[in-house]
């Protein structure tokens, strides 16, 4: 049997269509997919592990990798940086396992320019009318900010065509099915496998 490198997966799609709750949900399943772990620059909280919760990072030694081209993906977000660190999922691809980013689509398009081979879902709600009924029922957001959420998410529904599959959120369940559906389907491409069994199908 031949071993496979493992395949990046990376999931994004629109603020509020239940990103997170979905990547959640498939880890919750018996999975051999590897959670990416981010870097960031902040300090680490109380109960936080290095390596673990995220790679923490001082903020020179983090800009020093953004100067490398070390990340797949990276932002600045309330003064702290975070972002994807190549070596850790290269590493990992290499051990044959699968890794698995949720990230927003703007860092979904930093890494298609550095990894196009990965594998990027799209996940979309059944509707917008769905998608501002959930970000309403956060309780967390004012009605001019959920009216910039809703156009922000029209601009990210338009770059769908960036992406290699749609999956629609209308049921968690229904959603992580769907992922797992590609995930397993990935590995049997033509384009990843043909020259390996080619390799050994060989005649001496």
């Amino acid at each position: 049997m031949i071993k496979q490198r493992g395949i990046l997966y990376v999931l994004s799609g629109p603020s509020g269509v239940g990103k997170g709750t979905v990547r959640k949900a498939l880890f919750e399943r018996d999975t051999h997919l590897q959670y990416s772990i981010s870097m960031t620059s902040r300090s680490p909280r109380e109960g936080e592990i290095d390596g673990g919760d995220y790679f923490f990072k001082k903020r020179e030694d983090f800009e020093q990798l953004i100067k490398d081209n070390k990340l797949l993906e990276w932002a600045e977000y309330v003064g702290n940086y975070y972002g994807t660190p190549i070596d850790y999922v290269e590493q990992t691809l290499d051990e044959g396992q699968d890794v698995f980013l949720e990230i927003e689509v703007q860092g979904a398009m930093q890494v298609k320019k550095v990894f196009p081979e990965a594998v990027f879902i799209f996940l979309i709600p059944p509707s917008l009318e769905e998608l501002k009924n959930r970000i309403l029922g956060r309780g967390t957001e004012t009605e001019d900010l959920v009216n910039n959420r809703l156009s922000a998410a029209k601009v990210e529904i338009e770059m769908m065509n960036a992406y290699d599959y749609v999956v629609v959120n209308e049921k968690v369940e229904h959603a992580v099915e769907r992922v797992e559906a590609i995930v397993h389907a990935e590995h049997f491409r033509r384009t990843r496998v043909e020259k390996q069994y080619r390799k050994l199908l060989e005649v001496e």
